[in-house]
């Protein structure tokens, strides 16, 4: 018999700096698929507009993907939500071009995954649970609603780095999330690829009563979906069950 581990599709992530990178093989192997992670260059850690811009600049992208290129994925995603927003819906449309073309093959960003996974759902009105200053976090909002979803609410922890954010655990993830639902949302979205959520989105759903859409899970769905691996997963969260 044929090797499993040879018919599961190989999805490819660049990922900025080091937060909550281990996310990714936990949900390769809730998912039974293979993540390739390669961890892109970053200048200052910085939730800041020009930070974020340098981050996501296409020569750090493009570095990335040449050392992507060597492990033969079916896709790739730009696995950062600010490093994609802050420069546009036609900023982020660039990078993913350019990473398709890099690689030939399908790609996308994590700002790109969030509009995605709304409408997989369903949804219209989301709330926002986000780790970033309130400016940063209002770019993002601006992002959602050119992708035809109304924010309803959007609340902020105010961290500036990453490297803080992947040191929060459970109770915090979980109270960030509580925190800032809002009842008239259909939808809570917690954005930034450096908070750890992969272990708990069930738990998290259940917190708050509703459809959840991490930034890591959102990312993962996407890059799948990109390489033709659409299945049902069962306890990765509502994103996982349509």
């Amino acid at each position: 018999m044929p090797n499993d581990e040879t018919n599961r599709v190989k999805l490819g992530f660049l990922y900025p700096g080091f937060a909550a990178e281990d996310d990714y093989p936990r949900l390769a192997e809730m998912t039974g698929t293979r993540a390739e992670l390669v961890h892109t260059s970053i200048g200052e850690d910085a939730h800041t507009v020009e930070a974020l811009s340098d981050m996501g600049s296409l020569p750090r992208l493009l570095e990335g993907a040449k050392v992507l290129e060597q492990r033969g994925v079916d896709s790739v995603v730009w696995s950062s939500t600010s490093a994609s927003f802050v420069l546009g819906w036609d900023g982020a449309m660039r990078q993913a071009e350019a990473l398709e073309e890099a690689l030939s093959v399908p790609a996308s960003t994590t700002a790109f995954a969030f509009v995605s996974a709304a409408k997989k759902l369903g949804v219209e009105r989301a709330a926002v649970a986000a780790t970033y200053p309130e400016d940063i976090a209002r770019l993002f909002e601006k992002f959602l609603e050119i992708g035809g979803v109304s924010v309803v609410r959007v609340g902020t922890r105010g961290i500036i780095t990453a490297a803080e954010v992947g040191t929060l655990g459970r109770e915090a993830v979980l109270e960030l999330a509580v925190g800032n639902d809002d009842g008239s949302a259909d939808v809570l979205l917690m954005p930034d690829t450096a908070l750890h959520s992969a272990a708990w989105l069930e738990e998290i759903e259940d917190a708050v009563g509703k459809p959840v859409i991490t930034a890591n899970q959102a990312t993962y769905r996407e890059a799948m979906r990109l390489a033709g691996d659409d299945k049902v997963r069962e306890g990765l969260g509502s994103l996982f069950r349509v």
